[in-house]
């Protein structure tokens, strides 16, 4: 069982406030993590788009306020549409959809917890950092980059997904990772995802669902 104190620990399903990563490489168990829960949190994820709208979307479906700040916002329209309308034929506001500038947010709460997206490349800086329990900020990285060293070591818990040599050999320098981890990264399949925190070296399979396929499509490496 995930502790709700340990976000950086990835285990079997057994939480019931938790959200599914994937399932294990070997047994095929499914995965999941406290990804919302009651402390500031940071999360950082290296790779596609897609991985990011999953995320998103299973942090919706177990009831979370979704802000997203990106430069492609119409790339997470979907999310959006699969939050629905309301009576009176608008958007749900269960998902907002912001620019890369400090908005006020919505204050989080064990019963609607907040999850923030920041879609700002590979550099982000601080627009909405983790200042209160209930609230998770995920950085979208597209590719390492030198001086995101400071972003992804502050983070609670980092998804990767399968990085070209030169960026596998950077995240052996920013996390001190021995050969053996450094070729993994470099060989993941496109549905292959590393758990990386403290303690924890974690490879997953991603898995989708029916529904999540007719909104985001067939899991991908890509955007």
């Amino acid at each position: 069982m995930v502790s709700p104190e340990m976000l950086d620990h990835v285990s079997p399903s057994g939480d019931r406030g938790g959200m599914v990563l994937g399932q294990g490489m070997q047994a095929g168990e499914p995965l999941m993590v406290s990804a919302l829960r009651p402390a500031p949190t940071r999360i950082v994820l290296v790779g596609g788009l897609y991985l990011a709208l999953q995320t998103a979307l299973r942090a919706m479906s177990v009831g979370a306020w979704v802000v997203i700040a990106t430069g492609r916002p119409t790339k997470w329209q979907v999310l959006a549409k699969a939050a629905g309308t309301g009576p009176d034929g608008r958007p749900v506001p269960l998902v907002q959809i912001r620019r890369l500038s400090p908005v006020e947010l919505p204050r989080p709460t064990e019963d609607s917890p907040l999850l923030v997206v920041h879609d700002g490349g590979p550099t982000p800086q601080e627009l909405f950092p983790p200042r209160t329990p209930w609230q998770t900020t995920i950085y979208v990285l597209p590719y390492l980059h030198p001086q995101a060293g400071a972003t992804a070591n502050a983070a609670d818990l980092v998804l990767m997904q399968r990085l070209p040599a030169g960026q596998a050999q950077l995240a052996q320098r920013i996390w001190r990772l021995p050969p053996p981890m450094v070729n993994q990264l470099t060989s993941l399949q496109d549905d292959q995802v590393v758990a990386l925190g403290a303690n924890l070296w974690r490879p997953l399979r991603l898995i989708t669902t029916q529904r999540e396929q007719q909104i985001l499509g067939p899991i991908r490496r890509g955007d």
